[in-house]
């Protein structure tokens, strides 16, 4: 077992990129498990066949980077994991593993429930920027809308600031598949932001 502490942490970001995949490479030659400590999240879905994402010294969840990234149990899980939105409201209504949560303002949304949940509950709803999209139609089950604060292009992507009707705020981010790729909508404009309900779960920690 060879313990690896921040190894990458004093390397530029090329460097890091490539290094990490030759320290994989390196643990598959030498067939030893590899413990790497590191904050970066990123590095820890690349680099990470089982993750352990720590608060205080206790493992919140164990798994792989799909099962942390995809479904975390808890907002520090999801916080710590990539980027992400937090919407927070109240059970309406549960059913089939699914709920409906009310956000300030009266604005209904549907998630999935992989914890038990009860009427009138105060609970987290969180989705991933990427499963966000701009769309000029409402006409989806979950619908947000609200005012587009800000815009910042980075090359691959596109990310939205959305300022919702009840004060919360949400980021949404579009990929630009093209070098034509245009915004999809201009500072202070309102847009509707959709998602599926399989993008959407309750957290209840």
């Amino acid at each position: 077992m060879l313990l690896l502490d921040e190894p990458l942490g004093a390397l530029d970001l090329k460097l890091r990129k490539e290094m990490q995949l030759e320290l994989k490479k390196l643990q598959r030659e030498v067939g030893i498990t590899f413990i790497f400590v590191t904050h970066d999240q990123e590095e820890a879905l690349t680099m990470s066949d089982r993750i352990a994402v720590m608060e205080g010294g206790v493992a919140l969840q164990v798994g792989n980077a799909n099962d942390i990234y995809e479904h975390p149990t808890c907002r520090f899980v999801a916080d710590f994991i990539g980027d992400t939105n937090f919407l927070v409201g109240t059970i309406g209504e549960v059913a089939g593993g699914k709920a409906c949560v009310t956000l300030p303002g009266g604005i209904d949304l549907w998630a999935l429930t992989p914890q038990p949940v009860n009427l009138g509950q105060t609970v987290t709803v969180t989705v991933r920027p990427e499963k966000m999209h701009i769309r000029p139609t409402a006409t989806d089950v979950n619908v947000l809308t609200g005012r587009v604060s800000d815009i910042v292009y980075i090359g691959t992507d596109t990310h939205y600031g959305v300022t919702l009707s009840g004060g919360q705020r949400i980021r949404v981010r579009e990929q630009n598949y093209s070098a034509e790729s245009r915004l999809l909508a201009r500072e202070r404009e309102i847009v509707n932001v959709r998602f599926s309900i399989e993008a959407a779960r309750v957290l209840t920690e």
